[in-house]
């Protein structure tokens, strides 16, 4: 493993590390992680500053409220206000309701899934900014607390279905983000695609002063028949200058 692999992974175990300790690690773990690349002062600041920008704080957890945008604060200024109908519970009552969800008890399991919806609203301000809707973050959140609190049953100690259920809402939100920026690449792959065949088309169709074949296109372009035809469908029939056989 050469030097800049070993930086992306003690980066990555540095950043595993402060998930699990909410999003803060001391400064002292950093440079405990980093030790064997020997990174001068101003290399370990570059790594502060990078762990910062990646709301991960350094000693101290930082204000995550920093980091929403206007739009987000007035919507969980709205959502935290309706949880605030939500009763409260002492952390005594949290553990017998846990211990009851745990047997099985439907009340309980409901009980406590009400309890947890403003954990899910901090966890969700770790992942803003990642180009999804914080709504739809807490959206998914919720589920992953509804499935998990059903799955409390597999415990043996009340104290680790606040782990187990955070980790199942963290992983439910990453899988999100993951999933949206894969479908975002897809569409921007067809759009791409679209954007192609419309150009080299109308390029074509001005040079033979008519509308252009698919045949002629794949000529062209390289691409296949159903690229071609595919790329004519996803933008509505709209690419005029390729005369499309409807039979």
């Amino acid at each position: 493993m050469n030097r800049e692999q070993l930086f992306a992974q003690k980066l990555e175990e540095i950043k595993k590390t402060a998930k699990e300790q909410g999003n803060c690690v001391s400064a002292e773990q950093v440079e405990d992680a980093f030790a064997e690349l020997k990174l001068d002062k101003e290399q370990f600041q570059m790594v502060f500053d990078y762990l910062k920008q990646h709301k991960i704080g350094i000693g101290e957890p930082v204000d995550l409220d920093d980091y929403l945008s206007e739009e987000e604060t007035d919507y969980l200024a709205d959502y935290l206000e309706q949880l605030e109908a939500l009763p409260k519970v002492s952390e005594g009552e949290k553990e017998a309701i846990t211990l009851s969800a745990m047997a099985g008890d439907g009340d309980a399991q409901n009980l406590l899934i009400q309890i947890f919806l403003p954990e899910v609203v901090e966890i969700s301000k770790l992942y803003a900014g990642q180009g999804v809707f914080l709504e739809d973050l807490i959206g998914e959140g919720n589920a992953a607390l509804t499935v998990g609190v059903s799955m409390l049953g597999a415990l043996e100690h009340a104290t680790e279905a606040q782990g187990m259920l955070g980790k199942m809402i963290m992983d439910a939100m990453e899988e999100f983000i993951a999933y949206d920026r894969e479908e975002t690449r897809k569409d921007k792959q067809l759009a791409d695609k679209v954007n192609k065949v419309a150009d080299k088309a109308n390029e074509l169709a001005e040079e033979l002063h008519r509308k252009v074949t698919v045949e002629e296109l794949m000529n062209e372009t390289g691409m296949s028949r159903k690229s071609i035809l595919d790329a004519v469908r996803v933008s509505g029939d709209k690419i005029e200058s390729i005369q499309v056989d409807k039979t």
